[in-house]
């Protein structure tokens, strides 16, 4: 499985950014693709979520600002981010679990992409 991200930057506050995420060699019915990002110093954490039925979840510091899509083939991933805030600099990793079940723990996740950097001034 590959997973590669794109279209990080940097940005003001208030600006928006949207991320891509390309994902190829797997075959499954049931899966769940997750944004997470890891901020220098911290843990990496759970942002956004989608399920195969696109039933999406989201951490309650992004609600309302971000939005997580894919397209119908599951071979890409989204993630368009609004009002966009100094605590969201980190870098963003997509990452892909075969279930249905969208776990927001990041050791959920086998495959996950390289990530890219999005910093927030």
């Amino acid at each position: 499985v590959q997973l590669v991200e794109s279209g990080g930057g940097s940005v003001q506050a208030g600006g928006s950014l949207r991320l891509s995420c390309v994902v190829s060699g797997y075959t499954t019915r049931s899966y769940c693709m997750g944004w997470f990002r890891q901020a220098p110093g911290k843990e990496r954490e759970g942002v956004a979520a989608i399920r195969r039925d696109d039933l999406t979840a989201y951490t309650d510091s992004v609600k309302g600002r971000f939005t997580i899509s894919k397209d119908n083939a599951g071979n890409s991933l989204f993630l368009h981010m609004t009002n966009l805030k100094p605590e969201d600099t980190a870098m963003y990793y997509c990452a892909l679990r075969r279930s249905q079940y969208c776990s927001p723990e990041p050791h959920d996740y086998p495959d996950w992409g390289q990530g890219t950097q999005v910093t927030v001034s």
